[in-house]
């Protein structure tokens, strides 16, 4: 599944394992604990849109390279908003990563180094210092240890350090090919938008793949079969693929916008005939419907809030 999207959002770590859940069968939530642990398959990190996403460890290189150098402007704003002048967050940066060198760290672990050597914490100060570090290409988020998910360095816990792409033309093409693998038909306005890209770089990556369809100046890819019948009913999560891998939310959430959908937050939700019909909650998972739905729907989201259970389990993400 991650291979197949290539980026997962994952700043709800439950949102991000209801995406594979949705995704895939039989698995459970502690198989993406392990991926992230154990295997170091997986990782967390900044990434598209300067949003955290869960990564296969093998694409990071590649969407780091593209979508983290245009985040720097972004996050050092913000850094000086909440009080972290230059020189604090260059200190911050190197006791980050001095730590980590020994090992990987937890969060409050992190923010007590960070106390202690001056580097204000407050607010989301500790989030754009940890931040600027993963950007930087020194760390990344690896293993699940508690109910913490851990920092590590990025060239101890994957064996190399992240280096710049030596042809950007040729990896740009490489990411518009692996974004249409889950995405298309899709533009170069998608494409742009999902990974935080300026419109140019991804038309630019979009000409490099044969085959596209040149639609009143817009490259689109077009699905060679006929177009897939709706999945069956799903409960979606919390942050879905499905709400942030286009431009346009029109398909699937029409005129229930703002009830799937209000600032900045994208609340779990029902698919039904490739459309959003219901919201539902994490806690009870009780299901809100838009609109009567027929009994044969209901009783098929009965067994997917039943799967759901299931694969949340007893982990702390329940």
């Amino acid at each position: 599944m991650a291979e197949r999207l290539l980026a997962v959002q994952a700043q709800d770590p439950r949102g991000a394992r209801l995406a594979v859940r949705a995704r895939s069968a039989g698995l459970v939530a502690q198989d993406v604990d392990r991926a992230l642990t154990q295997d170091r398959s997986l990782v967390v990190s900044w990434l598209n849109r300067g949003t955290l996403h869960l990564v296969r460890s093998a694409d990071l290189p590649l969407l780091h390279a593209l979508t983290t150098p245009q985040l720097h402007t972004g996050n050092t704003r913000r850094r000086r908003e909440e009080g972290v002048s230059p020189e604090q967050a260059e200190r911050g940066t190197r006791v980050v990563a001095d730590a980590l060198a020994d090992g990987p760290r937890t969060r409050p672990a992190l923010r007590e180094l960070l106390c202690a050597a001056g580097v204000p914490v407050a607010g989301q100060a500790l989030a754009h210092v940890l931040m600027r570090t993963c950007l930087l290409g020194l760390a990344v988020r690896g293993p699940v240890i508690g109910s913490d998910h851990a920092y590590v360095h990025v060239r101890d816990w994957l064996g190399a350090a992240l280096e710049a792409v030596p042809d950007r033309g040729g990896a740009l093409t490489e990411l518009a090919r692996r974004y249409l693998v889950g995405h298309q038909p899709a533009s170069a306005r998608d494409l742009a938008r999902w990974a935080g890209l300026s419109l140019g770089d991804a038309r630019r990556g979009l000409s490099g793949i044969r085959g596209l369809h040149d639609r009143g100046n817009e490259l689109v890819a077009l699905t060679a079969a006929e177009p897939a019948a709706p999945p069956p009913p799903r409960l979606l999560g919390p942050f879905d693929p499905l709400l942030l891998g286009w431009a346009d939310r029109e398909p699937v959430v029409g005129e229930h916008r703002e009830l799937v959908t209000s600032n900045g937050i994208f609340r779990p939700f029902a698919l039904v005939h490739g459309r959003a019909a219901a919201t539902w909650s994490l806690g009870d998972l009780t299901v809100v419907p838009f609109a009567p739905i027929d009994p044969a729907v209901a009783a098929a989201l009965e067994v997917e809030a039943a799967d759901v259970h299931r694969f949340l389990g007893s982990a702390r993400y329940r």
